[in-house]
C-alpha cells in the first residue's frame, strides 16, 4: 500500500507515538507485508526468530518491538506493540467510510455494463465495460475489475483478510488494507469468496474461470486462463501460475506456488510448491499416476496378508 504523498519518518512516528532511529526527514513511502515490500515501505516484525529476515529485507522503514542495530541505509520505528501500529497506520491511510447508497457515488462504472438488482457497489470502485453483475453481489470499497467480467448471485469480493495474532484475551485481527484486482475476460461463478490483500492487491489475471463456491485468501495472485472447479479453497499469499487447473474441492495451503499448466484433480491437498505442466493428486499432492499406482498397492494387502497366513 502507497501512502498518497510521501511522509517523514517522524510524522509516522508521531501517528504511532513510537521512538525511532533514523533522520527525522527520512522518507516514507509506503506499507506492506514482508513479502511484498519495496524500498521506501514500512514493514512489521513482532518475533526475534523474524528479525533478520525484516532487517534485512527490500523495506526501508523497520517497525519492531526491540532496540536492535539499524542496517545502513534504513530506520527503524520502536513500538511495544508493532501489530498494534501497523493496523493504527492501516486505519490513518485507509479509513473505514460507511456506505451511504448501495452503489456508490465515487464509483465508476464502464460502457455497456450491467448491474442487475440488490448489488452492492463501495466506494471508489472501478468496474470496466461490457461487465454483468448479477443481483445480491458485493463489491467492497477500492477494488477494481477490467472489461468483459462477469459475476454471479452471491459472490462478495474484498472482504477483509483471515489474518489474526493470538493474544491472551483472544485473536487481534490484522487490518485489511489492500484490494482485489479482476483483470478482464474473468468469470466468476456464484457465492464465491475473494478476500482483500493486507496491505497488496489479490490478483485474479485475464480469462481465468472461477466455478461456484470458490474461497480466494489475501494476497494470492491467480494467473491468465486458468480454470478453478467448484469449492476450491485457497489460502493467502498463493501464486497460481498461467493456465493452472484446479478441480473440486481442492485445498492450498498459504505461501505455496502452484507452476504454469499444472493440473490439480478433485480433492487433493496442496501443502507444499507444485512445478508446472504435471498432473497431481492426493493429500499431500503427488505426482498423480504415482499416487494412484500407491493406492492399487495398499488395495493388494488384504490379499498378501491372507497369502502369507496361508
Amino acid at each position: 500500500m502507497k501512502f498518497p504523498s510521501p511522509y517523514t519518518l517522524n510524522q509516522i512516528a508521531t501517528i504511532i507515538n513510537a521512538e525511532y532511529v533514523g533522520h527525522d526527514d527520512f522518507p516514507v513511502l509506503g506499507m506492506n507485508e514482508i513479502h511484498v515490500v519495496e524500498k521506501g515501505d514500512i514493514v512489521f516484525v513482532d518475533h526475534p526468530k523474524y528479525y533478520d529476515k525484516a532487517l534485512n529485507c527490500a523495506a526501508s522503514i523497520v517497525l519492531i518491538n526491540k532496540k536492535v542495530d539499524c542496517p545502513e541505509g534504513k530506520a527503524l520505528l520502536i513500538s511495544d506493540d508493532p501489530f498494534r501500529d501497523f493496523n493504527i497506520l492501516t486505519l490513518f491511510f485507509k479509513p473505514f467510510i460507511k456506505a451511504q447508497n448501495n452503489i456508490s457515488s465515487s464509483a465508476r462504472i464502464g460502457k455497456e455494463t450491467v448491474i442487475q438488482p440488490n448489488c452492492f457497489i463501495g466506494n471508489n470502485v472501478v468496474i470496466g465495460d461490457n461487465c454483468l453483475i448479477h443481483s445480491n453481489v458485493s463489491i467492497y470499497d477500492n477494488c477494481v475489475i477490467g472489461n468483459n467480467v462477469t459475476i454471479h448471485s452471491g459472490s462478495v469480493l474484498g472482504s477483509d483478510a483471515f489474518y489474526y495474532k493470538k493474544r491472551p484475551e483472544g485473536y487481534d485481527k490484522l487490518i485489511s488494507g489492500g484490494r482485489v484486482v479482476i483483470g478482464d475476460n474473468v468469470d466468476i461463478g456464484a457465492l464465491c469468496t475473494i478476500d482483500n490483500g493486507v496491505t497488496g492487491d489479490t490478483t485474479i489475471k485475464k480469462g481465468t474461470k472461477l466455478d461456484n463456491q470458490v474461497q480466494v485468501g489475501h494476497d494470492t495472485v491467480i494467473g491468465e486462463k486458468c480454470l478453478i472447479a467448484s469449492q476450491t479453497g485457497i489460502a493467502g499469499c498463493v501464486i497460481i501460475e498461467d493456465e493452472v487447473t484446479l478441480w473440486g474441492q481442492v485445498g492450498i495451503t498459504s505461501a505455496v506456488t502452484i507452476g504454469k499448466k499444472a493440473v490439480v484433480l478433485a480433492q487433493t491437498g496442496v501443502s507444499k510448491s507444485l512445478e508446472g505442466g504435471a498432473y497431481y493428486f492426493g493429500s499431500p499432492a503427488e505426482e498423480s499416476r504415482e499416487k494412484l499406482k500407491q493406492l492399487a498397492y495398499v488395495k493388494q494387502i488384504p490379499f498378501i496378508l491372507k497369502k502369507l497366513e496361508k
